[in-house]
Parts: structure tokens; sequence; C-alpha cells
């Protein structure tokens, strides 16, 4: 990858390990930041199957500190990441292989542990994170079968990491899927070259997920669409006072590094020949990208509908797009 050092660079001067690092660290440690009840899946809102549930139980149990604060600030994110650990589930089904997963920056890393638990091992998988805090929550149920963890930023692993760390030595030929999730935006607005260095770790015809916050084209539209998180969903979970103090202390940084949908399109079309959609609540969404059209039309035919209510939808039509990358583009 060429300008690595100067790559590199930029995410050790991230806002995630700099002036945002005591916010995460004692939020993962339980010590602020902690919903006044636990959110729990609306099960009203998903299938009703013996796997799925099986799946949201185990899910719920293996939560930690920091994800029960994320799953109380985002309208139905916890339903979302059961609908998207349930399509991995299946999809794994269809393979002879074990299926790898790399979960980056993704806190305690309680999806990739619970698929890894659930699928009896045939899911291995990989979580990261730079703090300590999320670790020992991770360890909190004891050292689990096929699931790994590694404690440091996603731009820490390199292939000489993983070729050379024992445990991650098995993950050195790549990882059939990846997850980004509200990872990037932690670090800069440099989409192109951190999916160029996170790619390196794909496999070929393999599928990379995004969760991410986006701008919308128009500011007011993304006020309103904050107001409704934070008025319509966050106060079922936090005082007001709460709400207020994270958005002075922390998304308004979060807010210079993220970017657009388009821009996005384009930084994943540099990288893949396919991309998509997959779901929407306010200004996050979530996508799909591959350069391998029939893995990718595999993962989508195992999703559930999205599990959240038409009024947090602002981009309906993107869900059963087309699974390429120029078509997808065109519509924005």
């Amino acid at each position: 990858m060429r300008g690595l050092d100067g790559f590199l660079a930029e995410c050790d001067r991230g806002p995630r390990i700099n002036e945002l690092k005591d916010f995460f660290a004692a939020t993962a440690a339980g010590q602020n930041g902690m919903p006044i009840r636990k959110p729990a899946v609306d099960s009203r809102l998903l299938p009703s199957d013996e796997l799925l549930r099986g799946l949201v139980g185990l899910h719920a149990a293996r939560q930690g500190f920091f994800d029960q604060h994320y799953h109380g600030s985002i309208p139905y994110r916890l339903e979302e990441e059961c609908r998207m650990a349930y399509a991995i589930l299946k999809y794994a089904r269809y393979r002879e292989a074990p299926l790898s997963l790399y979960s980056l920056g993704t806190a305690e890393g309680t999806m990739a542990r619970t698929l890894s638990e659930l699928s009896g091992g045939r899911i291995r998988s990989l979580s990261c994170s730079p703090n300590a805090e999320n670790y020992k929550c991770f360890m909190a149920y004891g050292e689990p079968p096929a699931a790994e963890f590694f404690v440091g930023p996603f731009h820490w692993l390199t292939k000489d990491v993983l070729s050379s760390d024992v445990r991650l030595a098995k993950f050195a030929s790549g990882f059939d899927f990846i997850l980004e999730d509200t990872t990037f935006q932690m670090y800069s607005p440099n989409r192109v070259k951190q999916i160029e260095f996170v790619t390196q770790h794909l496999k070929e015809g393999g599928i990379f997920l995004f969760v991410e916050k986006f701008r919308a084209a128009d500011e007011n539209d993304y006020k309103r669409r904050e107001r409704q998180k934070d008025f319509g969903f966050k106060t079922r979970y936090f005082p007001q006072d709460e709400i207020e103090k994270k958005k002075d202390t922390v998304l308004k940084t979060m807010f210079n590094n993220e970017v657009t949908l388009k821009e996005m399109f384009d930084a994943a079309g540099a990288r893949f020949n396919h991309c998509v959609v997959t779901w929407n609540s306010g200004n996050f969404c979530s996508l799909a990208a591959s350069n391998n059209s029939q893995n990718l039309n595999m993962y989508l035919s195992q999703m559930a509908d999205p599990a959240i209510p038409n009024e947090y939808v602002y981009e309906p039509g993107l869900y059963q797009a087309t699974a390429d990358y120029d078509a997808a583009l065109q519509q924005r």
C-alpha cells in the first residue's frame, strides 16, 4: 500500500485515540454513559425463527458496558446488529469451509463472539479495540472458542502483525467478512485510504460491511434527524443533560470526520465493483460491498427485512437496489 507511513501517522492523530480516549475508556469500563435500562431487542420487528431467537438471547447475555451505551444511542441499531449476524450465520451454512470474520473497532466484539459461539466454531472471528477495558468485557464470560481479540486501533493490525502473532496467524490468509462499525469516523474523513488499508485483509470475493453515520446533503435534514434520534429514542435510555453533554464532548468532533453517502460510494467504488445500502436509521446507514456479485447477493438474500419503524427511514429506495456500484451511484 503506497503512502502507508503518512496514513498511519494520520490515524495516530485521530480523535479516537487522543482527545476522545478518556470518554471511550470510561464508557468501556462502565464508569459513565450507562443507560438507565439495558437496551433489548424489539422482537416484534424481527422474524419468529428459532435460530434468530437463540442468537438474540446469546447476544444479550454477552453484551458489555460499551455495547449497552452504543445500542441505547442509535435507533434500532441493536435489531440491525442481530439482523446482520443472522444473515452471516445463515451464509456460513452454505459453505463447506469455516468462515472468517474481522470486526474492527467494535468495542467488546459482542456480535463476533456470539457468532463464533453459536456456530460452534464454523465462524472464526477477530475483534479489535484500542481499549483494554473492552477486552476485559470480551473475556468476562471465559475465553470463547474460535474468537480472538486484538487490543489496539485498527491501523496497528497489519499483515505482519497477523502473521507474527501465534493467536492471530490463522487469519493471515484474510477474512471472508469484514465489519467496520462506526470506526473510520473516529479517525478521519479519509475513507479512500481507510478502505484501502483494511481491504488488504479481505479475501478475494469477500464482503466488506460498513456501519457509519453520514452527513446529509442538506444540513437541516441532518439536524432534524439528530433531533428525532435524541428526543424520539435516546431519551428512553439517557437523561437529557447526558445527551447534551455527549453532543459537546464527542459528536461535534465525530462530525468533522463524517462523509456523505455519495462520498462513501465513491470511496467504496475505488475498491469494489458492487455496493448497496442495506439499512438506514436517521443519519446512519449500513452498506455491503464486494467484487463478487454472487457472494454479495447470497448475503443480501439471507437478510430479513430491516427491523425499524418507517419514520426513521430516509433511504428506502436503496434497500432493494441492484448490487452494482454504478447503478447505485447514479441514484445519488
